[in-house]
């Protein structure tokens, strides 16, 4: 038996709504853009799903998943595949950690 969570209508993560307003309102998008020095197109949308999945829960690549289910796709755009997510390359780690720290000042 598996669970499925396939509701067109519904998002199953209420909390991810307020937890990206406050990344965006901090400026997450703006410092990533800066900062992120990866040769990957769209770079700085890829780590803002990167944001997104892990405030959804998601501990892996394929956990990112969760932002394509339900209704998500009607309140969030630009959410990639979690494949194309997991072709990022991995100094992007070091980066985003760097580009956070700049959003907490």
């Amino acid at each position: 038996m598996s669970t499925v969570f396939d509701e067109e209508n519904l998002i199953g993560v209420a909390g991810l709504a307020p937890g990206l307003m406050l990344a965006e309102s901090a400026g997450l998008s703006e410092v990533l853009a800066q900062r992120l020095g990866v040769n990957s197109p769209s770079a700085a949308v890829k780590a803002s799903c990167v944001v997104a999945g892990m405030l959804a829960g998601a501990d892996s690549i394929d956990d990112l998943d969760v932002l394509r289910h339900g209704g998500m796709g009607r309140v969030f755009c630009g959410v990639r595949a979690p494949s194309t997510l997991g072709t990022f390359p991995a100094g992007v780690q070091t980066q985003a950690r760097a580009a956070a720290g700049r959003c907490q000042r």
